[in-house]
Order: structure tokens, then C-alpha cells, then sequence
């Protein structure tokens, strides 16, 4: 069907369309995880991310492009998740930027848009890697560039840009050579070019959304199935350190939560008694300020975002209907949440959810209640945690937040801005612990900038994260720390031990699907039918010298007669090292390890 205008309500079907397409193929992207490990998750991370962009359509759509394509950069980027996620947002977000004063547009700016998507999508990469899903949409963008001075039609001119996407798919395999040896694509490539496939499917074929239809939208992202493991809420048992694991925050009197009611909404500046008003953001900001805090405030050339603590409900809706009508209201009681906590045996009091209305997820963060001012810590810890064993040590070297998640369910942008602004402290610390996860905590650092300071230790494994905390020292400054956990993750060596889901051959490693196979930074160097052996293989690549310190924390697959074994070795073979056992219950990874020099 042929189209020289490109609309908000085009747009949005097209979204819809290759949110639809993602999700039904969102297992295929998984399998193309290069290691054939059971948490290739770059599927569902595209996938739940695109969810939450959904979401926001469905809330506030219009029939201008520039405004639509706004919404929806704003539900991608709080919901993204993973390394993909975060990446596939900001191709949205440039697109959006791009696209921000137009109604319409044609296919010159259609094309320019993807183009300033891929611009934005590189700068959020501190390395570029090609052969990616940056190169499948840089190629794509930059033939729709050239397509667009040949023809009028935008449909065309998809039809152009998913080719070259799909042959710069097949491609990534010669420039990535891990990819040509498995035999597969990039994932998040290929999680791209469906959602492309979904937009020129729309513009090909056009269709007014029937009930099914109506009711596959409705319900995307909810077939696809996620795991989330609860926030551990008891003390750490037998555990070396000594730090307490009470905040200070739990220990505070219900009456000492100064700014008592917690505020989320939107306004409306396009409609209500008044329209289009100047909308200053910081002088709104000092006004919040002034019987609140904890204030985010996200403003477009239509709606603004609010978030905000208040002891002044009433002054802060009438400061917000100055400029436009309110919509979406949301006031807790932080105080009377905060009651029955205490009453229930609890001692850490969850903030509301930043969008109520957001679909329900899995991932939960450890929040408190704002305390007063004079209680304000010097500094916070937020950490990524898989198992509650491995929650509770973070626990006791007295991490604040821990958001439950690790490699099968990485924690979007937007639960780390809830977990951010549930604390309270001068200088906010984000262990990420996992390579696919640093990304979204670096987004959420990036969208509080102006409200709070944060600082992301790029850990990448649960041992370096480990490591990073222990080297804290909360007598020193932010650089000295900030220094000194850096430099702890370059002595941590970490290892893990999984199965294998599929055949493989990796490196001249035979691999056959349900071995144990042993990961050592990021690569596979042992692989077994026998879990002791798959563990020793991997351990001898470890340890060098024989008196490092090695620690096992022991999944929630494991069983009692391997790790009694395993441990039994180790004690035998490396007498001089410094042993420890912990129970870490993490799913996937029967086995981690951490060997420290």
C-alpha cells in the first residue's frame, strides 16, 4: 500500500505490528545466544522493553508523529532492559527527536530519523562493537538515507530498509567470527529486524485493528515467561563479616517521614482551563522543592512527568494545574505504608511504583522511606543480586537496594531509578554485576543527573560486585572509592558452571546439549558429562599460584553430594589457598566461583 505521509496513527499500528512480531519470535532471538547456555535472554529483554513502550502508546497516542514517537522513546527508555534493550531505545530515542516537531513525515525525514536513532544508539556505547545490532541499523539507516532521494513512497522505502537489514544480519556472522563459528546471527539484530518485519508488514498490507487483533496487542508481553526471585528479607547466617544489615533508614520513627505523601502524575499541557502555558522546569523544580523532595520531572512540548514527595499534596496539584490538566494521579501514604510494615515484621518500607499502571514485573527492589534531611547518609548501595543467599552477603557488607535479577531477568532503567529515589544518601553506588546489565544502570545514572549523584562500578560478575563492596570504605571520598572498587575487579577471576541447551562447537570444543560446561571470563573452558569434573577443569584455569582465595557459591540446582566433593578437592589439591563455601542459591549457574590474588 502506498504511503508519502507517515502519521501518529500510522505509526502506532506499525509498533504495535513489530512489537507483535517480536514477541512471537522472541524465543527464536534467545537461541542465538552465542554460548548455549539456558540464559540467552537478548529476547526477552528486546522484547520487554518494547512492552513498555507499548504500554505508553496505549496510554498517550495522538495522531502526530512527533508527539507519538515522543511516548513512545519515553516507555522504552524506563523500561529497557539488558544491553539490547537499552540499545534499541535509543535508536527509538533519536528517532523521536528527530521526528519531535512534525506531524507527519515524508520519506526524507523518515530516513533522517533512523539515521539520528543510530547516532544516538552509538554515543550510549562507551565501545562500539560491529557486527551487532548497531551495525544492522547504521547499514539500514544509511540506505534508507540513499533510497529516500530515489522515491516518495515510505512503504517503498521500508520495504528497502528491512532488505538491507536482513542482509546485514547474515552478514554480522564474517564480521564476528564467534558468531560464524556457532553457526548463528547477532540476537539483537535479529530482534531488530523483526520488529522492522512488523513495520512493513503493516504498511504492505494496512488493516484496522479487529477484536483479535485488538486483544494480541493487549496482551503482548505477557505469554512471555520471566522468573523473578523475592528480595531476602532475613539476616545473613554464617556469614564471615559482621556488618549489621538493618539500615539506618529502618530504624527511624513513622513520624520522622517528613514529605509523607508520595506523588506520581502527568500534565496535560495541549488541554484543561489552560493551555500551552510557559512551562519553566527548574523554576517548577524549586517550587516542588520547597514542601517536598525526591522530584523527578521528565517535560515535553506536550505532557510533563511528576514525581515527588511532598508534605503538600494539595500546593503541589495546584502548582501542577497552572500549567495544563492532570491526568493519571497516584498519592500513597508513606506513613501509614510505612505502619504496616512494621506491624508486618518488616523493616525496610517499598516505595510505590514509579507507573502504576505499568504492567506487573518480576524484578523488586529492596526501597525504603525517605527519611528527614539530618538523616541523609553519605552514601547508598544499589546491587544486582541472583539468589537469596547471594542477596543476603550483599546485605551484610551493607548494601541498601538489592534488585533481584542477574542473567535470566536484567532489571530495566526504571527499576533502578525506583531503587535510586527510595534511598536516601549524598552519593548513590550501583553494582551491576552482570555485562548486560551495566548499560541500563548507566541510562538511569544519565536520567537523574540533575537530581542525584551516582556512580556505576561496571562489575560484571557477582564475584567482582563482591570484591567492589569489600573494598568500600566509607571514611574515604567518592574518587578514593570509586578508585579502589575499580581496582578490586581487576583482581577478581570469575567463574561459573551451567549446561549446555544445545550442541555446539566452540574453539575446537565439542560441546553436546545437557554437559556441564565451565565459563572463565566470559569464555567456555570446560566441558563434561560430570559435574566434579567440569568444576576441576575449570578451577585448574583459575587458579594459578595455589594461594589465592577461592570462594564457591553454591546454586540452587546444586546437590549435597557434588559440593561435598567438590570442596573435598579443592581442600586437597590447593592446601594453601584460602577456601570459602556459600550458599548462594542462584538459578542457572549450579556453580559460581570467584579466585581473588
Amino acid at each position: 500500500m502506498s504511503k508519502r505521509f507517515l502519521n501518529g496513527t500510522d505509526f502506532t499500528a506499525m509498533v504495535l505490528a513489530g512489537a507483535e512480531r517480536l514477541q512471537q519470535h522472541a524465543e527464536h532471538v534467545n537461541s542465538l545466544n552465542v554460548f548455549p547456555v539456558p540464559d540467552g535472554d537478548t529476547g526477552t529483554n528486546m522484547n520487554l522493553t518494547m512492552t513498555a513502550g507499548v504500554t505508553e502508546l496505549k496510554r498517550n497516542h495522538s495522531a502526530a508523529i512527533g508527539s507519538t514517537a515522543t511516548v513512545l522513546s519515553k516507555g522504552l527508555l524506563m523500561g529497557a532492559r539488558g544491553n539490547s534493550g537499552v540499545i534499541l531505545s535509543q535508536l527509538f530515542r533519536g528517532f523521536s527527536r528527530s521526528a519531535a516537531s512534525y506531524e507527519e513525515l515524508n520519506a526524507n525525514q523518515f530516513a533522517a530519523a533512523l539515521q539520528s536513532g543510530v547516532e544516538s544508539a552509538y554515543k550510549a556505547v562507551v565501545k562500539p562493537v560491529e557486527g551487532t545490532i548497531l551495525t544492522v541499523a547504521k547499514e539500514a539507516a544509511k540506505h534508507a538515507l540513499y533510497y529516500s532521494r530515489r522515491t516518495t513512497d515510505i512503504t517503498e522505502l521500508m520495504g528497502e530498509v528491512l532488505k538491507r537489514a536482513q542482509e546485514t544480519l547474515a552478514q554480522t556472522q564474517e564480521m564476528l567470527p564467534i558468531l560464524k563459528q556457532v553457526g548463528v546471527v547477532d540476537s539483537g539484530g535479529q530482534g531488530l529486524v523483526y520488529i522492522y518485519e512488523g513495520f512493513y508488514n503493516y504498511l504492505q498490507h494496512g488493516y484496522e485493528v479487529n477484536q483479535e487483533q485488538a486483544d494480541i496487542y493487549a496482551n503482548i508481553g505477557e505469554s512471555v515467561p520471566v522468573q523473578g526471585s523475592r528480595v531476602a528479607l532475613d539476616k545473613a547466617k554464617g556469614l564471615a563479616t559482621t556488618t549489621p544489615d538493618h539500615s539506618a533508614q529502618s530504624r527511624m520513627e513513622t513520624e520522622d517521614i517528613e514529605f509523607l505523601y508520595d506523588m506520581e502524575f502527568f500534565i496535560n499541557r495541549q488541554i484543561g482551563d489552560i493551555k500551552n502555558a510557559a512551562f519553566n522546569e527548574e523554576s517548577f523544580r524549586q517550587e516542588l522543592s520547597k514542601n517536598g523532595d525526591s522530584i523527578i520531572v521528565i517535560a515535553d512540548d506536550e505532557v510533563v512527568k511528576v514525581h515527588v514527595h511532598s508534605k503538600a499534596p494539595g500546593e503541589v496539584l495546584n502548582l501542577a494545574l497552572r500549567y495544563g490538566e492532570i491526568t493519571q494521579i497516584h498519592i500513597l501514604n508513606m506513613r501509614e505504608q510505612h505502619r504496616d510494615l512494621l506491624s508486618a515484621g518488616l523493616d525496610i518500607a517499598p516505595s510505590p511504583d514509579v507507573f502504576a499502571e505499568m504492567p506487573p514485573q518480576p524484578l523488586t527492589a529492596q526501597e525504603t522511606a525517605t527519611p528527614p534531611a539530618e538523616e541523609v547518609a553519605a552514601y547508598g548501595f544499589i546491587a544486582v543480586s541472583s539468589g537469596d543467599g547471594i542477596s543476603d552477603i550483599f546485605k551484610s557488607l551493607g548494601v541498601d537496594a538489592i534488585l533481584s535479577g542477574g542473567q535470566t531477568m536484567n532489571p530495566s532503567t526504571e527499576d533502578f531509578v525506583k531503587a535510586v529515589e527510595s534511598m536516601s544518601a549524598d552519593h548513590i553506588f550501583i553494582l551491576p554485576n552482570n555485562s548486560n546489565i551495566v548499560l541500563a544502570a548507566q541510562q538511569a545514572k544519565d536520567l537523574l543527573e540533575e537530581t542525584h549523584h551516582i556512580t556505576v562500578i561496571p562489575s560484571k560478575s557477582i564475584p567482582q560486585g563482591i570484591a567492589a563492596a569489600f573494598a568500600f570504605q566509607e571514611d574515604e571520598d567518592v574518587s578514593v572509592n570509586q578508585s579502589n572498587m575499580n581496582e578490586a575487579l581487576q583482581h577478581v577471576k570469575s567463574g561459573q558452571v551451567t549446561n549446555a541447551v544445545r550442541d555446539t562447537v566452540i574453539e575446537d570444543m565439542n560441546i553436546k546439549e545437557g554437559q556441564y560446561i565451565g565459563i572463565h571470563n566470559s569464555k567456555i573452558v570446560a566441558a563434561s558429562d560430570l559435574m566434579l569434573t567440569t568444576c576441576q577443569q575449570l578451577l585448574s584455569k583459575m587458579i594459578e599460584e595455589g594461594q589465592e582465595v577461592v570462594t564457591v557459591l553454591v546454586g540452587h540446582d546444586a546437590n549435597d553430594q557434588d559440593t561435598s566433593a567438590l570442596m573435598g578437592w579443592l581442600e586437597e589439591t590447593y592446601p594453601d589457598a584460602e577456601i570459602e563455601m556459600h550458599e548462594g542459591g542462584q538459578p542457572v549457574y549450579h556453580y559460581l566461583f570467584s579466585v581473588e590474588s
